[in-house]
């Protein structure tokens, strides 16, 4: 992390304490060396007052330009003890940002100018032998306090760059929830839906073209689609109260479909007018229940899709598989001949059975082979 990253803006209050803090400093260090050069050296005097404010100027610049006005600062006080508050803060301000490189040089420099002041300093009765080492710790002081100060500016920084990125990787997964809560919605409703409707127009399409049915057929085929409806809005209800799951809860409320509905299903196609042609050498009622959930929908959308695009072929159904294999379902129909109008081809549904299949580390392939035949084969892990 660069240091202008984490160096925290400065407010009024931070300036004034500062300020007074610098002014205390230049007090502290000019007040023996003053009033000896205002009577002895009116010149010294007006030229230390004059480097005093300069450095006072300078000083706030450190942030644009740290290491220059650290060096100039400093530098001043070989000649100016006034600038020895703009002087501490400007080191103090260099040390915040860690960086030896930098430090090491105006450190050195600041002790020459700080010994060379204390050579030149008249009112002084210490000798260099003590000074010198006061001096040292003097700045030593002043880096050790300007590198603590930086290191906890930059861990503040840190935990406030990591809130802010756990706030924003929330906001993404609450984003990707409500996508995948979307996505799971239309896959729900298209999959419980999409067969009775179906169901619902191949009869309603029957009393549209047929005027030569019998009263009683016309009865019966309007009996099929009021109950295909009714069907639908119950189902359409489950699916509503499926799909209000508390978070954290992902097992499906029942009634759901299993494999053990497959026999039902087939039956409601043929009843139907398919013609469906089912083999299975496994048993459905030893699968589990996600597998066997998996395994309706698919043969639901298959039966579906050939209700919906080639009504008048056959569809056979083959289940195969064991615990060590896996289950594989084939589910195969000759195309129509010539062009079948009518039929919207989204595609929905077979999107919603591969996002099934992978969910629980399987999948599932749709092509048209060579012989004009449509094939849809899934292959679903058996967990043991």
């Amino acid at each position: 992390m660069q240091p202008v990253e984490y160096q925290p803006p400065l407010t009024r209050w931070s300036h004034a304490w500062r300020l007074i803090l610098v002014l205390a400093v230049s007090a502290l260090a000019w007040w023996e060396l003053a009033p000896w050069q205002l009577e002895n050296s009116p010149w010294w005097f007006a030229v230390d007052v004059v480097l005093g404010l300069a450095s006072l100027g300078l000083v706030f610049w450190r942030r644009a330009h740290p290491v220059a006005v650290a060096a100039v600062v400093n530098a001043l006080t070989a000649v100016s003890a006034s600038a020895g508050g703009p002087a501490t803060l400007a080191l103090m301000s260099l040390a915040t940002r860690r960086r030896w490189r930098e430090i090491i040089p105006v450190g050195v420099l600041t002790v020459v100018a700080g010994t060379v002041l204390e050579a030149m300093n008249p009112v002084s009765t210490e000798a260099l032998g003590l000074t010198v080492p006061f001096i040292l710790v003097i700045v030593a002081t002043t880096i050790g306090w300007g590198m603590f100060l930086g290191s906890r500016r930059e861990l503040l920084a840190t935990l406030r760059a990591r809130a802010e990125t756990a706030e924003s990787d929330q906001a993404v997964r609450v984003a990707q929830a409500r996508t995948f809560e979307r996505t799971r919605i239309a896959r729900e409703m298209h999959d419980v839906l999409a067969h009775r409707i179906s169901l619902v127009t191949m009869h309603a399409g029957a009393l549209s073209y047929r005027d030569d049915l019998a009263p009683d057929q016309v009865r019966r085929t309007a009996d099929v689609i009021q109950e295909n409806s009714h069907q639908a809005m119950v189902e359409l209800r489950e699916v509503l109260g499926i799909l209000r799951e508390d978070p954290g809860d992902a097992a499906p409320e029942l009634p759901q479909p299993s494999a053990s509905d497959l026999p039902a299903l087939v039956e409601e196609a043929r009843s139907a007018g398919m013609r469906v042609q089912m083999r299975s050498n496994v048993s459905l009622d030893l699968l589990p229940d996600t597998l066997g959930r998996t395994l309706y929908r698919v043969v639901q959308e298959g039966l579906t899709n050939v209700r919906k695009h080639a009504p008048e072929t056959v569809v056979s159904v083959d289940l195969d598989g064991s615990e060590n294999r896996g289950l594989r379902v084939h589910v195969l129909n000759p195309l129509p001949i010539g062009d079948r109008r009518g039929a919207t081809e989204s595609g929905l549904g077979l999107i919603g059975l591969i996002e099934r299949a992978e969910l629980i580390g399987g999948r599932l392939e749709h092509r048209i082979t060579p012989e004009r035949e449509f094939v849809l084969e899934a292959w679903l892990p058996w967990p043991t």
